[in-house]
């Protein structure tokens, strides 16, 4: 069947594998009315990508079925296939077998031509290995990036031959991004660079494709651009994640703080820039980076001094003393909990979140018995209209003085603060 099919000029198949599964014919999109995670798409997703050199039988069984126990496996893979093929019929392909098998190995055999974006682009990075020019690996290069659009097969990443492909493409996204920076960059190629590093931050925002945004943004003169840049990355890290950046990831950033003072500019613009967009009332927030130079300032001041300084770490738990887990109550909590500190607070003191489930706030010229009705003044604001919503929280309290001490369950570190 099908052999007149192969003289005649059919549409490509176009099939993308990366940060998504699709597919197009004609230059329309093909929908498959079942659900995605049949096992007969599974097998179409396998042939699709081993491309013409095919699966070994027991390579595909082992992908296909994992640790699965059946009965009779190969009649279970007959039917899968027998699926497979009416799929791709009932979807808008023409009529043919698509499946060849051939001493033992499978093969996608189909009448039109064949077009895996995660092969293309695995293709073009060999191919740019190959080339001796420099500008024409560069271009092979950000050809590959282009195609380059995310994880691939992320709807199986729980799969264990999906894994281990995703690996391998980003590692060589990884590399190949790295190549093209490295050449743009002592050709002062920065907007380009940029957009590249744009799309990569977008796709992977923990691995540190931001420094080389910033890098690009001080060598264009767009100060305010690469501080807005740093301070979002910050947030992303230290507050909605609830982690604490890499120590060299922290000297990234210090080394690009330090660039950024370096511009000339009058003392009326900087104190413009300086001073905060609105003024707000109740407590000043700030992030954990942020709150961490205010902690070494403020331990410095005390020392001649002597004020009483003093941290507070509020914490959402699930009413039995542990970290609460229900990811909704938590964000309706947190953010009361945040709307609770602002409130109760005066402007001179400061907060920031330090976990998921966590806030510290730093009391200046305070006491410990004043520290115990600035609690109880935040639990009853946080708790105003749900009273239940008092047994969620618990509080530690510590003077700067004992968080330098190891007995002490907060402790400030290199890296941020850490509470036992």
């Amino acid at each position: 069947m099908g052999e007149s099919m192969i003289e005649e000029k059919l549409p490509v198949l176009k099939v993308h594998m990366l940060g998504g599964f699709s597919m197009e014919y004609g230059g329309k999109p093909i929908s498959f009315r079942r659900n995605t995670a049949t096992k007969s798409m599974k097998l179409l997703q396998i042939l699709l990508h081993c491309g013409d050199e095919g699966i070994a039988r027991s390579k595909l069984l082992e992908n296909l079925y994992g640790r699965e126990e059946l009965a009779d496996v190969a009649n279970n893979l007959r039917v899968t296939s027998h699926r497979l093929k009416k799929m791709l019929v009932d979807a808008g392909l023409p009529e043919y077998d698509y499946i060849q098998i051939k001493s033992g190995i499978y093969r996608w055999s189909g009448p039109m031509e064949v077009e895996v974006d995660a092969l293309v682009f695995s293709n073009l990075v060999d191919l740019s290995e190959k080339e001796n020019n420099e500008d024409k690996k560069i271009q092979i290069l950000k050809d590959a990036c282009e195609v380059y659009h995310g994880e691939f097969l992320p709807g199986l990443s729980g799969e264990d031959w999906v894994l281990l492909e995703s690996v391998q493409y980003k590692k060589k996204y990884t590399q190949a991004l790295g190549q093209i920076c490295d050449t743009l960059m002592k050709q002062r190629e920065y907007e380009t660079v940029l957009d590249l590093c744009e799309k990569a931050s977008e796709l992977y925002p923990f691995d540190e494709w931001q420094s080389v945004q910033v890098d690009c943004l001080m060598a264009l003169n767009r100060y305010k651009e690469a501080i807005q840049l740093y301070e979002d990355t910050a947030k992303l890290f230290f507050e909605e994640l609830g982690i604490s950046p890499s120590e060299k990831m922290m000297n990234q950033f210090k080394e690009m703080s330090a660039k950024m003072s370096h511009k000339p500019q009058a003392l009326n613009e900087i104190k413009g820039g300086l001073k905060e967009e609105e003024e707000e009332e109740g407590a000043f927030y700030c992030n954990l980076p942020s709150f961490r130079d205010g902690y070494r300032l403020v331990r410095r001041i005390i020392e001649r001094s002597g004020q009483s300084v003093y941290l507070m770490l509020c914490t959402v738990t699930d009413g039995k003393g542990h970290p609460m887990e229900n990811k909704e109550k938590l964000a309706a909590m947190t953010d009361e909990l945040y709307d609770a500190i602002k409130h109760c607070l005066r402007r001179g003191d400061s907060f920031t979140k330090y976990s998921p489930t966590q806030f510290l706030i730093l009391l200046v010229g305070t006491n410990q018995e004043n520290c115990s009705m600035i609690f109880d003044r935040i639990s009853r604001y946080f708790a105003r209209e749900h009273k239940s919503w008092e047994q969620y929280l618990e509080y530690y309290v510590s003077s700067i003085a004992d968080v330098e001490n190891d007995n002490s369950r907060i402790s400030f570190r290199s890296n941020g603060f850490h509470w036992d």
